[in-house]
């Protein structure tokens, strides 16, 4: 089977205001499979999804990003959780 190559550079810069939601994969259609180590877990639902960036759910697009810090998910949470209390 011959390697397959992905641009997560052009992945990562679709306009999310521009996409054509009909072009993106639904990800209540995408099916994890627990049985595969992580890292051929990974390339199926990258396969599945055809971009881990933009994709919908039902019928909303979604953009994932990420920043370039130190700051994890949980102290965003928390920082953001002891704001409301």
């Amino acid at each position: 089977m011959k390697p397959v190559s992905y641009d997560f550079d052009a992945m990562r810069n679709v306009d999310i205001r521009t996409v054509e939601l009909a072009e993106l994969v639904n990800i209540n259609d995408v099916n994890i499979r627990t049985d595969l180590p992580f890292p051929q877990k990974a390339c199926d639902y990258i396969m599945q999804i055809k971009n881990p960036y933009c994709f919908r759910c039902g019928d909303v697009a979604v953009k994932v990003s990420y920043s370039s810090t130190n700051t994890t998910l949980s102290d965003c949470m928390g920082v953001y959780t002891r704001s409301i209390f």
